[in-house]
């Protein structure tokens, strides 16, 4: 059949429609209309790099975003000349993170966002050093510096936390794990703040005005635990079989919260709020007339603490971001009637108990310098709140939330 004149497949009228919708044109000024963006026009170049661009490459801007800033969002001091300036810092970051295929960087990106609060694999790469500025950084202490913590100096401060791979593997393996979260900062006698006193000028670790004078046997116990959504690691099948390391219990001031926990796993979580945790959830135990200082304590204690059963001792990780309070006969001074109790802070782990100091403790020491009962084998944790000489509360009892942590002498 005859075309009309009209028709839009003669070639006459093909070219005059691509004019009138903006397409392509012969001759001068030939230009490639895409989504409203011309060719070589900054929009274009714009929208051509988001089209090709790869995930991994996002990903890696993202963990970028997400690196520990000043509170004013300027880089913190410790960046500043003996690490390199921020351009190089960028750069020796972004090449990186870019040895990591698309599911290490996914993981990386979730513990950093979740600040720990997801469980998350380990992260492998290369042992291979990098270097910033004056200084040369083993990759696991780059990361966890820029990640976490920028004043950060030397690699033995840090401790690789229970869960991680890193226990079962050599020094001298290819790989190492970088995860930032599956470390901690040793405690140290020069590492935390010194304890706060009652002149402190930060209101949230000034004392409590009161002091309550108590005796250990009155504590009473509360009704029983009502049953939560949650998972609990101490009555699983499995870990039925093996012989438990430690007993938990929970206490507000005298009063003791739920029954008690038994630990059978080599690490246990003891959390208030952790997204998808699993071990001794807090924030499920039911206490009627709960006082106002109790639940503003609450509050705080967060992801909790993780305690791990290792085979030098039991170490506690502070998750939480606010300081817990540890007294363990290890930690004492030998036949002293002063009592130590330690100020941890955030992200910070401590040896709780030294089994071959207790064993030396216990064939050496003189337990009639102790002031009433005594336990050689039991760890008391308080959240957020300490207790004796230097502080306010002179007893255990009148912090408000507290954890006592009978060990199992059978190692």
């Amino acid at each position: 059949f005859p075309l009309s004149p009209s028709h839009p497949l003669l070639p006459g009228r093909r070219r005059e429609r691509e004019r009138e919708r903006g397409g392509r044109e012969t001759g001068q000024g030939c230009f490639l209309k895409l989504r409203g963006y011309k060719l070589h026009s900054p929009g274009y170049r714009d929208y051509n790099r988001r089209m090709f661009r790869s995930k991994r490459s996002g990903l890696v801007r993202r963990l970028w975003r997400s690196r520990v800033t000043g509170s004013n969002g300027q880089e913190t001091e410790d960046w500043s000349d003996p690490a390199g300036s921020l351009n190089e810092l960028k750069s020796v970051t972004h090449s990186l993170l870019k040895r990591l295929k698309e599911k290490p960087l996914e993981l990386l990106s979730q513990a950093v966002e979740s600040r720990g609060g997801l469980h998350t694999a380990c992260v492998l790469m290369a042992r291979n050093e990098v270097r910033v500025g004056k200084q040369t950084l083993a990759p696991q202490l780059l990361l966890c510096r820029l990640f976490r913590w920028p004043d950060l100096k030397q690699l033995f401060e840090l401790k690789r936390l229970y869960p991680c791979e890193g226990f079962s593997r050599s020094a001298d393996h290819a790989t190492v794990c970088c995860n930032p979260y599956h470390f901690s900062r040793l405690y140290g006698p020069d590492s935390p703040p010194p304890p706060y006193s009652r002149f402190s000028p930060n209101d949230e670790e000034k004392p409590l005005e009161c002091t309550v004078s108590y005796t250990e046997t009155e504590a009473t116990d509360s009704p029983n635990i009502t049953p939560g959504d949650f998972s609990d690691a101490s009555l699983s099948p499995d870990t039925m079989k093996q012989s438990h390391w430690c007993i938990v219990a929970y206490w507000e001031h005298r009063t003791r919260v739920g029954r008690l926990y038994t630990v059978y796993e080599q690490s246990v979580s003891i959390f208030y709020d952790l997204p998808h945790g699993n071990g001794f959830c807090l924030g499920h135990l039911a206490l009627d007339n709960r006082s106002e200082t109790v639940k503003r304590t609450q509050s705080k204690i967060g992801y909790g603490i993780l305690l791990s059963k290792e085979p030098d001792g039991v170490w506690a990780y502070n998750r939480s971001e606010h300081p817990i309070f540890v007294n363990s006969p290890t930690l004492d001074i030998p036949n002293s009637r002063t009592l130590i109790v330690r100020k941890v802070m955030p992200g910070y782990s401590i040896k709780v108990f030294d089994y071959e100091k207790s064993c030396l403790l216990q064939q050496s020491s003189d337990t009639d310098y102790a002031d009433g009962p005594y336990d050689p084998n039991s760890v008391r944790i308080s959240f957020a709140k300490g207790w004796g000489p230097c502080y306010s509360r002179q007893f255990i009892t009148s912090c408000p939330c507290w954890l006592e942590i009978m060990l199992n002498n059978n190692r």
